[in-house]
């Protein structure tokens, strides 16, 4: 019952659309496209006139202390950055690869490319719209400041827009916890189980307790560690990567074609669901595009909102920097090292739990297509291979054509495999809870590969710091995203229980399957884009008036001339 309500849903947020050309093009991925071209062309290509500003803005040249606000404008973009740089760059590029190819990195980038300027008017909007209290320390941890889709919908467009902002409130409140916080906790306890054999609810609750120590603080304390932890992050990854890009400098331009050809041609994903489709290959491009810079979630502006300034157009294009730091710079680096290394379509000797959550059950067809299908009562196995029938154990959703008894893959499996129980039988009567064979990676384990590939141990060791940190900051960014819809919807005294859930469900994300709380992040990531790209469309001629004006005065150039 549960997995038909999850694909129900999943269903109807990412693939239910318009039907062409015997195609079904996504609602989510048509407002998401065509929202960010609409404000491209409406504001003149914002994203690439005023990237440069954008960059200038946030180093803090011209920035007043004494304006109103809780953090300066760097701490607000460090902080929507550890929200943004997180799992999605590590993992999901890889997710992506995965399933849609190497053409996915494409629409990963071009959906950055839109994302930019539907979070500088998102920005832009929450700036206009924030509500600012008196400071009180009493209160001090809950923050002065609070911002974001839900008050410029309900603000911008009027009261009787009061209950999609409700919506919007309540939604974002459980992407944050199911989704932006889980998934994080999930990919963390994954790598660390799959590195050093530490159980799931031991790095679970370790990752737990180190949020609470944060984010129970407030954005005060959030701005000032992600202001340290982002930089750093970023710099470690980024560099670990373009040493094997530099090691395989060679193999770059190749890389760089295929990803152009397959984004246009796919032939298939290492999964192969939907083979040579392009519409999975864009599919999964977008959506992990949006998982990663979140442009389109409202999620950024309501850290930007806190920010110190007057000028609500400076910090849309300090937001804009976002995307193009996440998925054009570091999403591109893990992407082209997963290509170069060539791991995204190998097999490597893995060790199958019988009833872990990365396995599945895969029916392939007489034409050789894959289908994930429910688990039969019994495969019947020889010399490794089923022997009754097309349904093969799988993966990370990708069948594992032999299966044996030892890790030297030198006695295959002969018996009876029961999906139900976990269990494979042997024809000698012994009873097994895991085989071993040649299967597909997936998410950070094969980010993981491609390092280990060039850099030896040290290189598994980087992704497994970065995955710990970048998971670590972006769950803590996230537990204020949900604070402030909290109180939006149940106001100030709702926001502390509303953090100790949010470490309980950060737990919880780290001990389930991943395949799960993946597909639920999925579906509020995406459920939540709707009422807040409704927004940006009708509130598009407030953004371009403020951003004319702001061009027009050019109000950097007097707090230049004060701090002379």
């Amino acid at each position: 019952m549960f997995e038909k309500i999850i694909s129900t849903a999943e269903y109807l947020v990412w693939s239910f659309g318009i039907p062409i050309a015997g195609e079904e093009i996504p609602f989510v991925i048509i407002s998401l496209l065509g929202t960010g071209l609409f404000l491209t062309l409406r504001l003149g290509f914002l994203q690439i006139r005023a990237l440069a500003h954008g960059f200038a803005v946030a180093s803090g040249r011209w920035d007043d202390p004494n304006a109103k606000g809780d953090v300066s404008s760097f701490q607000a973009l460090t902080t929507a950055l550890s929200a943004t740089v997180g799992i999605g760059n590590i993992a999901g590029v890889a997710i992506a690869i995965h399933w849609g190819g190497p053409g996915a990195l494409f629409w990963m980038w071009m959906t950055a490319v839109l994302g930019m300027v539907v979070k500088f008017a998102e920005v832009t909007l929450a700036m206009m719209h924030r509500e600012i209290e008196e400071p009180d320390e009493k209160y001090a941890s809950l923050g002065t400041v609070s911002g974001g889709p839900m008050y410029y919908i309900e603000k911008g467009l009027g009261r009787g827009w009061r209950p999609v902002a409700a919506f919007y409130a309540f939604i974002l409140i459980m992407t944050s916890l199911l989704g932006s916080n889980a998934t994080q906790a999930n990919t963390i306890a994954d790598n660390v189980k799959a590195e050093f054999g530490i159980a799931t609810w031991i790095s679970g609750l370790v990752t737990a307790s180190l949020v609470a120590l944060v984010a129970l603080g407030g954005i005060r304390r959030i701005g000032r560690v992600t202001s340290i932890l982002s930089p750093a992050m970023a710099v470690l990854y980024i560099t670990g990567a373009l040493i094997i890009l530099g090691l395989n400098f060679g193999d770059v331009p190749a890389a760089m074609a295929l990803i152009l050809s397959e984004a246009f041609n796919p032939t298939a994903g290492v999964a192969g669901t939907g083979t040579g489709a392009f519409l999975v290959t864009l599919m999964w491009g977008v959506r992990r595009g949006l998982f990663s810079n979140e442009a389109g979630q409202g999620s950024a502006p309501i850290a930007h909102a806190a920010a110190q300034t007057d000028e609500p157009v400076a910090e849309g294009v300090v937001a804009l920097i976002g995307p193009f730091i996440d998925t054009i710079v570091i999403c591109s680096m893990t992407g082209l090292v997963l290509i170069v290394t060539g791991v995204w379509k190998d097999r490597v000797p893995t060790d199958l739990e019988l009833s872990g959550g990365d396995s599945s059950y895969i029916a392939i067809s007489d034409s050789g297509e894959p289908e994930v299908v429910d688990p039969p009562a019994e495969i019947v196995y020889t010399d490794g291979v089923p022997s009754n029938g097309n349904v093969f154990f799988a993966w990370h959703e990708v069948a594992v054509e032999k299966v044996y008894l030892d890790e030297e893959h030198q006695r295959p499996f002969n018996g009876t495999l029961n999906p139900g129980a976990g269990r494979a039988m042997t024809t000698n009567g012994e009873e097994l809870t895991r085989l071993y064979g040649l299967a597909a990676e997936s998410g950070a384990p094969l980010t993981r590969l491609a390092f280990e590939r060039v850099l030896g141990p040290w290189g598994g060791w980087l992704v497994v710091v970065s995955v710990f940190l970048f998971g670590l900051s972006t769950a803590i960014s996230w537990s204020y995203y949900g604070d402030r819809s909290v109180k939006y919807l149940f106001g100030r005294r709702a926001i502390l229980p509303y953090r100790f859930i949010f470490v309980a469900a950060h737990f919880a994300g780290a001990v389930v399957a991943m395949t799960t709380v993946w597909r639920v992040g999925d579906i509020f990531t995406g459920l939540v884009t709707f009422p807040n790209l409704l927004a940006l469309v009708l509130l598009s001629g407030t953004v371009a008036k403020a951003t004319k004006s702001y061009f027009e005065r050019r109000p950097w150039l007097e707090h230049a001339r004060e701090k002379k």
